[in-house]
């Protein structure tokens, strides 16, 4: 696999597509994170209101604490899933077809080599500051 941008015969289109490809990749995986903080967040959420049972137990208020515990903690966040089904489910389906999809693109189109676009302009802007380095300015 090539390392240089510039060894790549890749039409301002192609190079374009892959551009949005890696972009739009770097996005999933970001949303992926994001729902992995809502993962994290709720089950910090449910750990509270676990507490709250345990408080309105003691404090005599069965009728509350029973209904957090058999209607609320229970339940699921989404559609009666949890949220590590979703996280699953997300990472197992469309995160792992995506980035497939993306990876078999950028094999054929560019040798497999991403960041395309941002390796030409790495070159580009080290290459003008030896330019000024060499003429003196």
């Amino acid at each position: 696999m090539t390392q240089d941008p510039d060894d790549l015969e890749l039409t301002d289109a192609e190079q374009a597509a892959l551009h949005d490809l890696q972009l739009g990749i770097e996005y999933v995986h970001r949303a992926h994170g994001s729902l992995l903080t809502f993962h994290h967040e709720l089950g910090h959420g449910m750990d509270r209101l676990s507490d709250a049972e345990k408080r309105l137990r003691d404090a005599g208020h069965t009728e509350w604490a029973d209904a957090l515990r058999d209607e609320h903690l229970p339940a699921g966040a989404i559609s009666d899933q949890w949220t590590y089904e979703l996280v699953e489910e997300f990472a197992e389906g469309f995160l792992t077809e995506v980035a497939a999809f993306e990876e078999t693109v950028r094999k054929d189109l560019a040798d497999g080599l991403d960041h395309v676009t941002e390796r030409e302009q790495q070159t580009s802007l080290r290459e003008r500051a030896q330019e000024t380095d060499t003429a003196g300015n």
